[in-house]
């Protein structure tokens, strides 16, 4: 406890930064379940990719550390570009591959739910054999150092140099945090605007209050939930790149626990609910921090997981209940 006390803004920022990851994946779950009341458990592995990509487009463009503040710009923009691209492209043909001719056949929820598993080792495998995939495309010369150990984890030049912005008890809040938090909290405004203004938004709260409703209406409830799956990986594919300027290292099953701990968040925020995964996220990240310092470090992935059991046990609806109806996405 002493160490809490003495260390708290340490663990309060810390918690906050990777709480932010932690609530970006937590949006894909919260999208997908509101929709189809699935819970994707690949959304984990559509995270992953996005850091591949993210890592990718760096050792691509020579990223390297100390460069001027122009290139830093321009590769992390890069960075977002790529990997939300990768998050949505692999979400969007994990719908097509994976979920929609189990609904076609109108498909029991428990197959719905086995094939997202299944889904999600088959593409965290893929990723474990990229030294074979690149070599049969002709990467190896390019890539020859980084798919040799494709198994192995793999790091990214800190091509943002942390500095101190400034300090609070004592811990020096750097601009790597700052980043990641409000850029989480400005991507989590943006998507509340897309699905309570557009037309798409419309669309997913219509389809995720009433279907049936919704396909009298004239909305095409399959084209909804592609968008749907877009979105929530285009979220997933913008926290990876926030993990990787933050953590600097993935590896092909980086995404398993990084779910577990999402999905922990999007349920203690209300699943089926955006503003609820954001604040699951942020008490998540908060509370595992805080956990750890506690009991040690080493128990940090349980105190995760304990805080899930005692949600589900005392509260199953989460904080801000479920509510992707009436603004239930």
């Amino acid at each position: 406890m002493q160490n809490l006390i003495d260390n708290f803004f340490s663990y309060t920022i810390t918690g906050l930064t990777i709480g932010a990851v932690y609530a970006l994946v937590a949006l894909g779950y919260t999208l997908v379940y509101g929709v189809l009341r699935l819970i994707n458990f690949a959304h984990s592995e559509v995270f992953m990719y996005g850091t591949f990509a993210a890592l990718w487009v760096v050792m691509i463009l020579g990223g390297h550390p100390g460069a001027g503040v122009g290139q830093v710009i321009f590769w992390v923009a890069m960075m977002f570009v790529a990997a939300m691209a990768m998050s949505g492209l692999v979400a969007v043909l994990l719908e097509r591959v994976a979920y929609r001719p189990l609904r076609k056949r109108n498909a029991p929820p428990l197959i719905a739910l086995i094939s997202a598993i299944g889904a999600s080792f088959v593409l965290a495998e893929i990723m474990g054999l990229r030294s074979r995939i690149a070599g049969w495309v002709g990467l190896d010369d390019t890539l020859r150092d980084y798919v040799r150990n494709s198994r192995n984890n793999a790091g990214l030049p800190t091509i943002i140099q942390p500095q101190p912005i400034f300090t609070i008890g004592g811990y020096h809040v750097t601009n790597v945090d700052i980043f990641v938090i409000v850029g989480a909290i400005a991507i989590m405004v943006i998507l509340d605007q897309f699905v309570k203004r557009s037309r798409l938004g419309r669309g997913i709260r219509a389809v995720a209050m009433d279907p049936e409703a919704a396909a009298l209406m004239g909305v095409n409830r399959d084209r909804v939930i592609q968008v749907t799956f877009l979105v929530g990986g285009i979220m997933a594919g913008a926290a990876a790149v926030f993990y990787m300027l933050k953590i600097g290292i993935t590896r092909y099953d980086a995404g398993f626990i990084l779910g577990v701990k999402a999905f922990t968040a999007a349920v203690l925020g209300g699943i089926g609910n955006l503003r609820g995964a954001l604040l699951g996220g942020f008490v998540l990240g908060l509370a595992e921090n805080y956990g750890s310092a506690v009991v040690g470090s080493q128990w940090k992935d349980v105190v995760a997981f304990v805080l899930l059991v005692l949600i589900l046990l005392f509260r199953p609806t989460g904080l801000l209940g479920e509510s992707l109806g009436k603004a239930r996405a």
